[in-house]
């Protein structure tokens, strides 16, 4: 396990799921269910990747060496889905979203964003994203 610089443009080439959590066991809960989805759907690895940002600087006050624990932990278990430690909170200022929340984007091949919410999907909303997904992969 390694850890390494990463910026946007490393996004092209691929549809995915881009997902953007503070580093709070609440926030990942907020969209399991598509996670679940996800990897159900067995997505070709080849032109699919799951992207999870995690932010660690809106982690609980002590727990930031948990959470990285955490993401090396899924690495292993998930070698073909990306984990990106934001310890500073770019993302979350630059794209103006919630604290404590769980984003979803998802984007084309051309990293083009095809759909996006901050905050906990819907049941429907999930099932909306699996249909894209499948959509932009044919």
């Amino acid at each position: 396990f390694s850890y390494k610089t990463w910026n946007s443009a490393q996004l092209v080439g691929k549809v995915r799921v881009l997902q953007h959590i503070a580093g709070r066991t609440s926030a990942k809960e907020k969209n399991a269910t598509l996670i679940e989805a996800i990897k159900s759907a067995k997505l070709p690895h080849d032109r699919y990747q799951t992207t999870t940002i995690v932010n660690t600087d809106d982690a609980i006050p002590g727990s930031g060496m948990f959470v990285r624990s955490s993401l090396e932990s899924n690495k292993k278990l998930y070698p073909w889905s990306q984990f990106i430690v934001d310890s500073n909170g770019v993302a979350r200022g630059a794209w103006q979203l919630d604290e404590e929340s769980s984003a979803v984007v998802v984007l084309d091949k051309d990293g083009r964003v095809q759909w996006a919410k901050d905050g906990a999907l819907t049941q429907e909303e999930v099932q909306q994203v699996m249909d894209l997904l499948q959509k932009l992969l044919k």
